[in-house]
């Protein structure tokens, strides 16, 4: 199992961003039998987007072949896309260490709705 958790930081110490698609680094775990096996971190080039970024941000993360995301709020075009890609949306906040443990003991909500705006660009940045 592969997740992607839009990322304040770099590390497993990080909380997880608020934002998918402008949150600056996404975090890539893979999960080996209910444990951490590798981390790594890239950085979310979609977040400078004039526009679009949900939809660029579900790309970057689909091209890492993850299964699924953790994150605060998925706009609807993020939704859209994820959903079109079979990529699975579950929604938690606080460090993301502690959400991977949540996610591994199936206590994360699946996301069945975009639970955020539809930003037009960074005009509020």
């Amino acid at each position: 199992m592969k997740l992607a958790i839009s990322s304040t930081g770099k590390t497993l110490e990080a909380e997880i961003d608020v934002r998918f698609g402008r949150c600056p680094y996404f975090l890539i775990v893979e999960l080996e039998n209910n444990e951490i096996k590798e981390t790594k971190a890239i950085e979310n080039t979609a977040s400078a987007q004039a526009g679009g970024a949900g939809i660029t941000a579900s790309q970057l993360v689909a091209d890492q072949k993850v299964d699924a995301i953790i994150t605060v709020n998925a706009g609807p075009r993020a939704f859209s896309a994820l959903s079109q890609l079979g990529i699975k949306i579950y929604q938690a906040q606080g460090k993301i260490k502690a959400a991977i443990q949540r996610f591994i003991a199936n206590e994360l909500t699946e996301i069945s709705s975009a639970t955020g705006p539809m930003h037009a660009g960074l005009k509020d940045q």
